[in-house]
């Protein structure tokens, strides 16, 4: 079963990557695999994941073959997994418009 990775981010870990980035320490190869876009690459499949898990746990209870209470489990997991994504990118989108709408 795998989950959506949580991001702890603290004001000291903050200010010592933007120092890093700003000094122009941060070697962007060996970054690349643990950005932000990484990051959420890693979500997006476990999204897909779960997913696909609930449906094949659903397919075998529809034969007969499955535990009717590891179906739910597995399809409320899904489902909680899809709400935390769009409560996510409900977020980004209100970010992104938040900074377009500032003044320069």
């Amino acid at each position: 079963m795998s989950t959506i990775p949580t991001l702890v981010v603290t004001p000291a870990g903050a200010a010592d990557a933007y120092g890093k980035v700003a000094s122009g320490a941060s070697d962007p190869a060996a970054a690349a695999g643990s950005g932000f876009g990484a990051t959420l690459q890693r979500a997006i499949e476990g999204l897909v994941e779960t997913g696909q898990k609930a449906d094949a746990l659903s397919a075998q209870a529809i034969t007969g073959q499955g535990n009717l209470t590891e179906v739910v489990a597995a399809v409320s997991q899904a489902e909680l997994t899809l709400q935390t994504t769009a409560a996510i990118r409900d977020r980004v989108v209100q970010a992104y418009q938040s900074i377009m709408s500032m003044p320069i």
